[in-house]
């Protein structure tokens, strides 16, 4: 009986048509591999010839993969990326990675700002960042914890709660100088301008400040000027420079807080607490030095946060309502 061999496939035709098969095409992926596109294309066929089987087609002048190059393309993916986080640890002559994922607002107003500190407490730990909205797979994507936005009224996962998330108007004390007008009141914000975060969830178009008034059972007010952005980072540039009145939110803004950059207007009775941040490991990450280091240190930054909060922080009050779009961009 004859044995069919085994093919032998190289590691760059295997690199050659991961990035095809990401990008599908061949012209990104030969941009991708700084080599050129009848380079890329030559790799594909030869590794179609030691399988025996196509692994891409045409349609409607669109590159497609087959289902052997779905499933080829899964392997190699994770395959790949595996030797690549291994080799970079490898490299690292004895520095450890820590990768966590959170959401973009958290990741570029609380923790961006934090992690040099960490870097001064823990100097042979890496840290890598995936900023995402999206509930990532940690083991698919090589991520070792996220910290996780979970409102009141799903679930707790597994893992442990971090901080409380908490929603609340600010701005600066020179914006409410200048601008003339009391702001004691959720009415008195018909007199302001608004900053909002404006994105799109579940196909519709979704507002902070629209979750805000949701959450205390208030009546949505007409502003009397309104300045939208795509990235909460942008809101908060807003609110500093004294453009308006925007949603705070916390622990996100921590620092700003702690140093009088923005203030919290209507006080106690209008800070919406809304479920919180938790730290969620994946499987037998937290048994890794590195991650233990990391998350022991999380907790120390929120503490502090908590004890050096200005009084209405640490006296809101909690929301009780689910608001009709669940936050999950937080």
């Amino acid at each position: 009986m004859v044995t069919r061999r085994r093919p032998r496939l190289s590691l760059d035709l295997l690199r050659g048509f991961r990035a095809a098969a990401r990008h599908l095409s061949f012209t990104r992926a030969a941009r991708e591999l700084n080599v050129t596109q009848p380079a890329v294309s030559r790799e594909i066929k030869a590794l179609e010839a030691q399988l025996g089987l196509p692994l891409f087609r045409r349609a409607n002048r669109a590159l497609q993969l087959t289902q052997a190059g779905e499933e080829l393309y899964r392997v190699t993916d994770e395959a790949l990326a595996m030797i690549d986080t291994a080799a970079e640890r490898l490299a690292g002559a004895g520095r450890s990675l820590v990768a966590v994922t959170t959401t973009p607002a958290l990741a570029s107003t609380w923790l961006a700002p934090l992690l040099p500190g960490f870097a001064l407490c823990e100097p042979s730990v890496d840290v890598r960042v995936v900023a995402s909205n999206d509930a990532v797979d940690l083991e698919r994507e090589h991520l070792d914890l996220a910290l996780r936005y979970v409102p009141p009224w799903v679930d707790t996962p597994s893992g442990e709660r971090l901080v409380d998330y908490m929603i609340f108007p600010v701005c600066t004390p020179a914006y409410l100088r200048a601008r003339g007008h009391r702001l004691a009141a959720p009415e008195d914000l018909a007199h302001h301008v608004r900053l909002d975060y404006e994105t799109v969830l579940y196909g519709k178009t979704w507002y902070d400040w629209g979750h805000w008034f949701e959450a205390l059972g208030l009546p949505a007010t007409k502003p009397a000027g309104a300045l939208r952005f795509s990235h909460y980072d942008q809101v908060i540039a807003a609110a500093c420079a004294g453009g308006g009145v925007a949603i705070g939110k916390w622990p996100h803004l921590a620092r700003h807080l702690r140093d009088g950059t923005l203030r919290v207007p209507l006080g106690r009775d209008w800070i919406a607490r809304l479920g919180g941040f938790h730290v969620v490991y994946a499987r037998g990450a937290e048994r890794r030095d590195a991650v233990a280091a990391f998350v022991a240190w999380l907790r120390g930054a929120t503490a502090h946060d908590m004890a050096q909060a200005p009084p209405p922080i640490g006296d809101a009050r909690t929301a009780k309502r689910r608001p009709a779009a669940a936050e999950r961009r937080t």
